[in-house]
């Protein structure tokens, strides 16, 4: 018996097709705007809900986000999880005999393979807008170059509601995030490992970088002492990070000095213990600020 594919088009280039659904989660295969085919693994979100859309590291392929996947279902909330280009099950072309892998790819240039891997995220979301979920109602999570992806990326969707970085690096094979989180304004989480300290002090930099641009209460930096990639996260960094996809903005900060009314305001100037001793322990807490 002869296997037939349907494929499903819309206006404009995503075109993906089913092929099982499992407990409400469905595989994908989402075509990028220059042919390539993109393996994915979609759970829609329950009403009211954030959608996360999951970039891996070099490497891997979606299936590094099981266990993560399997906390954001318990939440209600979606996922869209991708095989970049050269991994996994992601293809160049319909039917390849010899799938192109990352390893073949230019490991310098602006438009490498990489670096056109944004592509792939463009059609994830224009995938997820066929679906009635719209940018604002999305969060991305990066991992190693998927974090440099994802910063990347965000300079064509600047629109989406957060992005997650997690060691993410200044320079993954000429995909720059900076440039990108110098004008993004929305919510970022960052995280790294202290034991790496080029990866912890650039990871440090991006997080002054996206403050700047962010605001105050808009940026969450997570650490730990050792691991990287999607050994940070399974690890050590996945409750902070299911706090951020659930509750990305911090609350404001309480003022450290009591407010004492009326007559015993005076009293309280001769009480230095109800000041603020910030001024003096500063210089004792290095601030990745500085």
């Amino acid at each position: 018996m002869k296997k037939i594919l349907v494929l499903l088009f819309c206006v404009g280039y995503p075109l993906w097709s089913a092929a099982q659904q499992t407990a409400g989660e469905k595989s994908l295969s989402i075509r990028a705007q220059d042919g390539w085919l993109i393996a994915s693994t979609y759970l829609p979100a329950q009403p009211g809900k954030k959608t996360v859309l999951l970039l891996h590291d070099i490497g891997k392929d979606h299936t590094a986000f099981n266990a993560l996947m399997q906390q954001i279902a318990d939440k209600e909330m979606g996922y869209l999880a991708l095989d970049l280009r050269g991994h996994g099950g992601s293809t160049q072309y319909e039917n390849s005999k010899e799938p192109v892998v990352y390893t073949s790819f230019a490991k310098e240039g602006v438009d490498n393979d990489y670096n056109k891997m944004t592509r792939d995220v463009d059609a994830a979301m224009e995938y997820l807008k066929s679906q009635q979920i719209f940018p604002q109602d999305v969060i991305w999570v990066g991992v190693g170059l998927g974090a440099n992806v994802a910063a990347k990326a965000s300079n064509l969707w600047p629109e989406v509601s957060g992005i997650a970085l997690l060691t993410p690096v200044t320079n993954f094979r000429d995909v720059l995030p900076i440039p990108a989180l110098r004008v993004y304004k929305g919510k970022v989480f960052i995280a790294a490992a202290a034991d790496d300290k080029k990866t912890f002090l650039e990871a440090s930099v991006m997080r002054n970088v996206a403050f700047l641009s962010s605001g105050e209460g808009n940026v969450t930096f997570a650490t730990a002492y050792d691991k990287k990639g999607h050994e940070l996260l399974n690890n050590w960094v996945t409750p902070e990070l299911m706090q951020w996809l659930q509750t990305p903005q911090r609350p404001p900060l309480l003022p450290d000095v009591l407010e004492i009314e009326n007559e015993e305001a005076d009293e309280a100037e001769e009480l230095p213990f109800l000041h603020s001793s910030s001024d003096e322990t500063e210089s004792l807490v290095p601030s990745v600020l500085q």
